[in-house]
């Protein structure tokens, strides 16, 4: 067995990369993944469509890469996180929209239990805040809103899971119910101080424990996929969150490791080590993984709208025909112009958290033009993370470089403006699949195929760097003004 497959399950895709047992892409395959907006600030999908697309992608890159499922050792999932899935325990199938990360129905539930001086107990237990972006919310808001699923819930008749976890269900024909802590963690659910659901914390948001599964460790076997799935029968011995996979696939293995992956949202990750750390202002503490030594933590910030932002600008606005021309049309100018954007379509995350918060293109003039808006647009992205980064220099004693990965991350231009914006070195891998890669490496420790992270270590990598070329005084300009763009945009709520 000479290959590890990795399924890539993201917000807008799901993906699929055959690898070989150097980490070496071979083959891959992806399929579009439809959301669905009913009503402002509402976000949800099929999970049946997430199942089936996932299973097409793979069985499209073991094709391409001219294998049998037989040569597999093991199979890696990483997953889009917090988004909530909710199926019968019976007939094992959906019995609600899967609610998208991105989704703000729960503001309300949010708003009343912060009210109640619930927040500061949650973000001392969890380490996360109380934000419509975690999935307890989102499930408390379905069991309220539904009569049905609330009984069915409380009969036992429901289970919940995140992606990885309704993946996992459905990929070992309903056998096996289970998670690792790099998802439990975003729940709500978990006390982060131990790897499993805290019945205490379910009590909290009215969720009946019986629809949890279990928390396992992330590299380790989590079971079987059916036979019938790929042409033969195939362990799955791996299982990160998205972006805890992609600090793997960096191999961000030792305290104060940066990454950021550039998907449709931005989301920053600093690895902690094993000792719970304290937390900044603005930022959350989740788990790592746990490679079956015990829980190993990171810092995090997410910004809800990055490569999504040049998305946006394509199929809503119809300024681009792709993110690739946009780049175009950004590097046509010297600067954006005056022009600012501020992606806060669904509010603000990290470090400020304002889910009222809503999106704005500022500074216009009459001599604004497309390509200005575009040039904004690249730098809003740099921005908002550099607002993470600032919050993170100021937790850890300071950074001293920025690993990049993700879609958007090919972007030279996007890459030479981090840099210049956070004064720090910008690293970018040649394969920037981090995230893909990083679930095919942690399928490989569960499946004994490398020994330890220090063999992952010594695998080779090809890197390029870019560095600042800005001063400290224009980069302070450019904060200043994006402060203030920032504020203008928090006093218009939604």
């Amino acid at each position: 067995m000479s290959y590890l497959l990795a399924l890539d399950q993201g917000t807008h895709a799901s993906r699929a990369v055959v690898y070989d047992l150097r980490g070496v892409p071979v083959a891959q395959a992806a399929r579009a993944l439809a959301s669905r907006y009913p009503a402002p600030g509402f976000v949800e999908q099929d999970a049946d469509e997430i199942f089936s697309t996932q299973v097409e992608a793979a069985r499209t890159a073991i094709a391409a890469a001219g294998i049998n499922a037989a040569a597999i050792a093991a199979i890696g999932i990483a997953n889009q996180r917090e988004t909530t899935v909710v199926w019968d325990a019976r007939t094992g199938k959906p019995r609600a929209p899967a609610i998208v990360w991105q989704c703000r129905r729960s503001a309300g539930i949010c708003a009343e239990m912060r009210a109640g001086g619930t927040e500061p107990y949650l973000r001392a237990r969890t380490g996360l805040l109380l934000d419509p972006y975690f999935s307890a919310t989102k499930l408390a808001w379905l069991l309220r809103s539904d009569p049905d699923l609330g009984r069915d819930a409380r009969l036992g008749q429901l289970r919940f899971g995140t992606v990885d976890s309704w993946l996992l269900y459905r990929l070992t024909g309903g056998r096996v119910h289970a998670t690792d802590p790099s998802n439990a963690s975003r729940t709500l659910l978990m006390d982060l101080s131990r790897p499993e659901f805290d019945e205490d914390l379910c009590r909290l948001f009215d969720i009946p424990p019986a629809m949890l599964g279990a928390v396992r460790p992330s590299a380790g076997h989590f079971g079987t996929a059916d036979a019938a799935l790929f042409g033969a029968p195939v362990p799955v011995t791996g299982v990160l969150g998205d972006q805890q996979a992609a600090l793997f696939g960096q191999r961000c293995f030792h305290p104060g490791d940066v990454k950021t992956t550039y998907g449709t949202g931005a989301f920053l990750l600093a690895q902690a080590g094993e000792n719970l750390p304290s937390i900044p202002d603005g930022l959350i503490a989740t788990a790592a993984w746990d490679l079956g030594t015990g829980l190993r933590y990171a810092l995090e910030g997410s910004v809800f709208l990055a490569g999504g932002l040049l998305e946006w600008m394509q199929a809503e606005l119809g300024l681009v025909a792709s993110p690739a021309e946009a780049e175009a049309l950004a590097r046509s100018v010297p600067d954006a112009g005056g022009v600012l954007v501020v992606p806060a379509h669904s509010g603000l995350g990290a470090p400020h958290w304002d889910a009222g918060a809503r999106g704005a293109v500022l500074g216009l003039s009459r001599g604004s033009t497309k390509a200005h808006v575009a040039r904004a647009a690249f730098d809003a992205i740099a921005h908002r993370t550099d607002d993470v980064l600032q919050a993170m220099a100021r937790g850890a004693g300071g950074l001293s470089e920025l690993n990049i990965d993700g879609g958007a991350a090919r972007s030279d231009l996007l890459a030479q403006l981090q840099a210049d914006l956070s004064g720090l070195p910008v690293v970018r891998p040649q394969d920037i699949e981090t995230t893909a890669r990083g679930a095919a490496l942690v399928a490989g420790l569960g499946a004994g195929v490398f020994a330890g992270t220090d063999e992952i270590e010594a695998l080779p990598v090809s890197e390029e760097r870019f560095l600042p070329r800005i001063g400290e005084a224009e980069r302070s300009r450019l904060r200043e003004r994006w402060q203030q763009a920032l504020d203008a945009v928090r006093r218009v709520r939604a």
